[in-house]
């Protein structure tokens, strides 16, 4: 946008992260483009986890922070409370902080004039070799891939060519232009602004167009040096989704693959069940990620589908000293290969922040040791708000921890986390056999103190799903090679003594007996068939 300061014209560059921690790549990205950052506080709540993590982040990259206080307007509002927090917990200057309510308009006008007082202008040569940092992208059916970049030195326009350092793949630039707010043409972007760029043919795939990747021109690659910080993202969650018809597998690929195409972060792999049919195991960066996924799929496409829970990778080490990841539950070595050919077993561990009122510390302390969690950190930063740290297991917290947490909280808990280390484990893989015939879909590798409690909820709800059949029907859960829970479903049974009134105790006997042999016959040879709806019911949250 352009604003007039002091009778000056100022082009501002606005960009807007998502606050959540599955999209914490995105963010930093997006903080690498800009010189300063507004730090929003809300004045009701305070200081959050979120708030903490991005302003670590936003201090690594060398940002001018503006403190905001917004709310100010609500009856809960305690600003006072909330500028000793930013003072206490940041080290910032509050005494210019801006009091704002977005809801009333209350001093919203003071926020861009405190931006172009406070934030330097930014810095680079255009006389320099182009280099350009990637910051976002989308994809439009007319034009292919569309980046929005932030140059930082030299100038590009319509007709150079330009490689990206990630992928060595060469583009002619087809448009160049600025967002103001939409798309509008410019004859040039040079060094310190921020605009988009498409090409000319353009990009089809937006797996090419990688955030965080530098761009220069073709010939200037020696001449220039990589932006830091680019790293491929790293799906940490994976589900596998299948349709409730087959019939409408089609539909359902073509719905996964337009969503896809402005969502580069997900990883895409067809698998089969035997119980569930054709499918797919997606990949995403955190529980938020898969669960908008998931909302967008039925809301905006129509699609009706089974997802199974979401799972997370763990590292084998193998005796021979080779490591391997795994992702599906079902390649998860168990048994025999464990003890033969297995070294180690390892899960990943994420290092959690949880920000909170002191009243709830004891019950948020509770169920974090409920899930394994080892205590890193207690700090109080006020007088009755505490930070606690602890590193979990990632498997714990994609089983609705963060749903637990507002229900022992109130709601007024936040979480924050990063990525820690793979750690070693005493893991098992849970498997549910049907007549001791595995059904593929439904397995799962959890610790082996949750083995049996697992075990016997899931024997309990698979067998409210399963109809009764005309023989037996046993239902077990399995740890590695032990049986941890078990439920029998009785079949259907003739009164075979209905006629019989006042004959002998060995006529009835006779007759039970026979009865039983046929029933043995048939559970050899016969075949059980559960329908689809009992997996759907399994599996639904």
């Amino acid at each position: 946008m352009v604003y007039k300061y002091k009778g000056e014209d100022y082009l501002l560059h606005l960009v807007d992260t998502p606050g959540h921690v599955d999209f914490r790549a995105e963010v930093s990205r997006s903080y690498a483009s800009c010189g300063g950052a507004i730090l929003l506080v809300d004045a009701s709540q305070g200081v959050q986890a979120q708030t903490v993590a991005n302003f670590f982040l936003a201090f690594a990259q060398g940002l001018h922070l503006i403190p905001i206080i917004n709310k100010v307007d609500l009856p809960s509002a305690d600003v006072s409370r909330a500028l000793e927090q930013i003072k206490t917990s940041f080290e910032l200057d509050v005494e210019n902080a801006v009091l704002v309510s977005a809801k009333t308009g209350l001093n919203v006008e003071a926020v861009l004039p405190a931006v172009i007082e406070k934030i330097p202008a930014p810095v680079g040569d255009a006389a320099k070799p182009l280099r350009l940092l990637l910051v976002d992208s989308w994809y439009s059916t007319y034009k292919g891939v569309i980046l929005l970049v932030r140059i930082f030195d030299g100038t590009i326009k319509a007709g150079d060519q330009i490689t990206s350092f990630a992928t060595g793949l060469k583009y002619f630039v087809g448009e160049v232009g600025i967002m103001y707010p939409d798309q509008t043409p410019q004859k040039s972007l040079r060094a310190g602004q921020l605009g988009y760029i498409y090409f000319n043919p353009g990009m089809k795939r937006s797996q090419e167009a990688k955030v965080g990747d530098t761009y220069t021109t073709v010939g200037s690659e020696f001449l220039v040096e990589a932006l830091p910080g680019f790293e491929e993202p790293k799906s940490m969650v994976f589900v596998a989704a299948y349709p409730v018809d087959q019939g409408d597998y089609g539909h359902l690929e073509d719905s996964i693959n337009q969503i896809v195409l402005n969502d580069r972060s997900v990883t895409l792999q067809k698998e089969y069940s035997e119980a569930l049919g054709a499918g797919w195991r997606l990949g995403f960066l955190g529980t938020l990620h898969c669960s908008v996924f998931e909302d967008r799929l039925r809301q905006e496409h129509g699609a009706s589908i089974i997802i199974t829970p979401p799972t997370v990778p763990f590292k084998v080490v193998w005796s021979n000293g080779k490591e391997e990841i795994v992702r599906n539950p079902a390649e998860f070595p168990d048994g025999d290969i464990v003890r033969a050919r297995v070294a180690e077993l390892q899960e990943p561990y994420v290092s959690v922040t949880i920000t909170m009122p002191e009243e709830y510390l004891g019950k948020v302390i509770e169920l974090c040791e409920g899930n394994r969690g080892e205590q890193t950190e207690l700090q109080f930063f006020t007088a009755t708000q505490v930070i606690l740290k602890y590193d979990l297991p990632l498997a714990q917290l994609v089983d609705d921890f963060f749903g637990k947490l507002k229900g022992v909280s109130k709601g007024y808990a936040s979480l924050d986390y990063e990525e820690a280390e793979f750690r070693r484990s005493n893991i098992v893989k849970l498997q549910l056999l049907v007549n001791k015939i595995p059904v593929d879909a439904v397995s799962r590798v959890v610790h082996t103190s949750q083995a049996e409690r697992l075990g016997r909820q899931w024997v309990t709800k698979f067998k409210g799903h399963v109809d009764r059949q005309m023989f037996e029907v046993v239902i077990q859960a399995t740890a590695g090679k032990r049986i941890v829970a078990r439920e029998t479903l009785k079949p259907f049974r003739k009164d075979v003594l209905q006629k019989l009134h006042a004959s002998d105790l060995s006529r009835r006997r006779k007759l039970l007996e026979k009865q039983k042999e046929g029933r043995k016959k048939l559970r050899a040879v016969g075949n059980i068939a559960i329908d689809q709806k009992a997996f759907q019911g399994f599996l639904a949250k």
